[in-house]
């Protein structure tokens, strides 16, 4: 967007568009109510607010694999509930990229493959 002609008019729309975007975000997309690391599982886990639960080891997660459980249990839900951040790791993963599987960039999903491939073919 060019904002050289943003008129005070041309920003209310805008937000408002962002407002409605937002809102439909809200409504269709996967949102979490809670997260926590689990420690007797050793897993992150996230209790949606539709009701359904989902849990993953951390170990497969990009930029929180090698952390300590103590850090692990610092968790924090961002404020669209679409996202987890740990501050202390400076690392942050995407609620619906969770659920489709993806737990970091290609290049560390790629090491995943490979990691994965290996332990079948022992």
């Amino acid at each position: 967007m060019d904002n050289r002609h943003l008129t005070e008019e041309t920003l209310r729309q805008e937000i408002a568009k962002a407002r409605e975007a937002a809102a439909i975000a809200n409504t269709l997309e996967p949102r979490a109510e809670s997260a926590y690391y689990d420690w007797n599982y050793g897993k992150i886990t996230i209790n949606l607010k539709h009701g359904a639960t989902f849990s993953f080891p951390p170990e497969i997660a990009q930029g929180i694999a090698d952390a300590t459980p103590e850090d692990l249990a610092e968790v924090e839900i961002t404020p669209s509930g679409a996202g987890l951040h740990w501050e202390k790791l400076d690392a942050d993963l995407s609620i619906p990229s969770l659920l489709a599987g993806v737990y970091g960039n290609k290049d560390w999903m790629a090491q995943l493959q490979r990691k994965w491939e290996k332990a079948v073919t022992v």
